[in-house]
């Protein structure tokens, strides 16, 4: 499943082709017909995600909500779009670009007060500038709740998933296992300014990358990392490999219905 900096560069996307401009909406795969009659011609006025969700705004507060969920992609390209192939769930397109939205979990018109009661059930997201840590916080503070698992909860923190819960865990040395309430404030924080940092990093680039410079192929004289998922990391899908720190090998397991990744001596308990 995309994690939030692929959804926040979507929005990008979309509001780049087709922001402030009449947009033609169709579902050429028939399941999204009346909610894209309904918006066809209008002009798309906003696009911003929330963690995982994207919304895409257009008049009378009309708002398109997609949830990409595990199948679900855009294809962007330039217009003339072509004839549509495969099941496309919606179409937007102009003179000069097009969109096909194709798999997603969710895609549904949606009034601004849905829009703000999706993003009321999610935690805060590092990308956005009104995001507010403390919310989290108060939660993994209370928690018995692994930590591992509290930063995949979307109601704790959202647009995390298992790549920069794994990797930033390692960079502060934290045990995966932990209970929420055994974090520190200052452990938190830092964690938090991390995933900032981290996570805008990975809007402009497209890709995940968590290796510290000293760590980097270049640096260590080791191949590049060769994964469909991109990106240079310490310990995610590397199990069973020697940790780029300590030489470790990396462990994993099944930790709360997903695949965790964590080094034992550099994330010791």
């Amino acid at each position: 499943m995309p994690e939030g900096h692929i959804i926040h560069r979507l929005a990008a996307e979309n509001h780049g082709a087709f922001g402030g401009r009449p947009v033609r909406a169709s579902s050429p795969q028939g399941r999204f017909t009346d909610s894209a009659a309904l918006i066809d011609g209008q002009e798309l006025v906003a696009a911003e995600a929330t963690g995982k969700h994207l919304f895409l705004g257009f008049a009378d507060d009309a708002w398109v909500h997609v949830h990409l969920g595990l199948y679900g992609g855009f294809t962007f390209g330039d217009g003339p779009a072509p004839v549509p192939v495969g099941l496309v769930r919606l179409r937007l397109e102009n003179d000069d670009h097009f969109a096909d939205l194709r798999g997603p979990n969710t895609c549904a018109l949606i009034t601004g007060a849905e829009k703000a009661a999706v993003a009321a059930r999610l935690g805060p997201d590092p990308l956005r500038g009104d995001a507010d840590p403390e919310l989290a916080w108060r939660r993994i503070s209370g928690s018995r709740t692994t930590v591992a698992a509290l930063l995949m909860d979307q109601k704790v923190l959202a647009g995390v998933g298992n790549v920069y819960r794994a990797e930033v865990l390692f960079r502060h040395g934290i045990d995966p296992h932990r209970a929420g309430r055994d974090l520190r404030r200052a452990e938190w924080d830092a964690i938090w300014t991390d995933l900032v940092a981290l996570m805008h990093e990975g809007v402009g680039a497209g890709r995940i990358d968590t290796v510290r410079p000293e760590h980097t192929p270049e640096a260590m004289g080791r191949p590049p990392r060769v994964d469909d998922h991109g990106g240079e990391v310490y310990v995610y899908r590397r199990a069973a490999m020697p940790c780029l720190v300590c030489g470790t090998d990396v462990r994993t397991e099944e930790h709360a219905a997903r695949n965790l990744f964590w080094c034992p001596s550099c994330q010791r308990a």
